[in-house]
């Protein structure tokens, strides 16, 4: 059961993962909190309260850098992609290819 739970734990870590550098890679200068967890929140289902961790976690890692700029008299915190964050968006593309074809296979062959 506990292997069960790990890896239920670390298929959504990695969904989160995928859609938050996925989301920041389309914007060059990247994008701000809100407009990231709105974007996520409309492909995953996902509390409120799980999403700015994810964030921090991701910049923590190196894979997001974060910055404030004004906007409408109010500061936004911004995240962009880092160059390891890029490589390891690039992972999971390469990572997810494997997996879904695996998958595409399994249903193709009738197992």
């Amino acid at each position: 059961m506990k292997n069960a739970i790990a890896f239920h734990e670390h298929v959504v870590r990695w969904k989160l993962n995928v859609h938050f550098t996925g989301h920041i890679s389309r914007e060059k200068d990247g994008t701000y909190g809100y407009k990231i967890t709105q974007d996520v929140r409309s492909v995953l289902e996902v509390s409120e309260s799980t999403l700015y961790p994810v964030l921090r976690r991701l910049q923590k890692d190196e894979c997001l850098e974060a910055y404030n700029m004004e906007y409408a008299g109010r500061n936004r915190k911004y995240y962009k992609l880092t160059d390891k964050g890029a490589a390891q968006l690039n992972l999971y593309r390469s990572e997810w290819e494997i997996y879904s074809s695996k998958i595409t296979r399994m249903f193709e062959e009738g197992v």
